[in-house]
């Protein structure tokens, strides 16, 4: 993702914590070594892919000032505690990377608003990226709106296409549904597939299906010592 070489500048090396397959890893220009709690993630990773060691946010496993960068792509919200997690990528690296997302703006999606609301208990629950760029004293904050055509299964990506919800694989790489309790997904899902079927979520939402991209509230979060 080009945001996020361009945020991490001139780092020639790079600690990429919970780092899970490595889909959004620099490139082989730097030198990176992941950082993932699943060893299911890890055994997943691309064969070409840097070195992955099993350890968590909350307690790295490398001295003071280790890399030249710490990166966290979507990933401090899953974090047991967050702000012990930030205070370990600022104790590894002088610069520090991280994507998050505003919150609100989760659960104001179309999908959360109208057809599953329960999902929005657990977004609020969750370190929003203002918290986290306040924690980190991020010097720039920058918004990355969702293009329509995302090929990424992170939970809004379908904003355009609601119909890409009706598919259980789809739901399933998306941890807000994933975590929210089955009875109310399916419930909602009924529902968006009648929507569907009588053309009311089109009628609906024809504001959205002539844009091409729209702010699901991700912001890109750069902090440096």
């Amino acid at each position: 993702m080009v945001p996020i070489s361009t945020a991490l500048g001139d780092a020639r090396s790079v600690l990429n914590v919970g780092a899970g397959t490595g889909s959004y890893e620099p490139g082989i220009d730097r030198a990176v070594l992941a950082v993932e709690p699943s060893r299911q993630m890890i055994r997943q990773r691309p064969g070409n892919a840097g070195p992955a060691v099993a350890a968590i946010a909350e307690a790295l496993p490398v001295r003071d000032r280790a890399v030249d960068a710490a990166l966290a792509v979507l990933t401090v919200h899953h974090w047991s505690d967050w702000r012990q997690g930030l205070a370990e990528l600022c104790r590894a690296a002088p610069i520090r990377v991280v994507l998050a997302y505003d919150t609100a703006r989760h659960t104001d999606f179309w999908f959360v608003r109208e057809y599953v609301p329960e999902i929005a208990d657990l977004e609020l629950s969750r370190p929003s990226a203002e918290d986290i760029a306040t924690e980190l004293g991020a010097h720039t904050i920058t918004t990355l709106p969702v293009p329509w055509d995302f090929t990424d299964g992170v939970f809004p990506a379908y904003w355009r296409r609601p119909a890409a919800y009706l598919d259980p694989r789809v739901r399933q790489s998306c941890s807000a549904l994933a975590q929210t309790h089955p009875d109310a997904v399916d419930r909602g899902i009924r529902r968006l597939r009648r929507d569907l079927e009588t053309g009311h979520w089109h009628e609906t939402h024809r504001d959205l299906l002539g844009m091409t991209e729209w702010d699901a509230g991700f912001r890109l979060i750069e902090s440096s010592a």
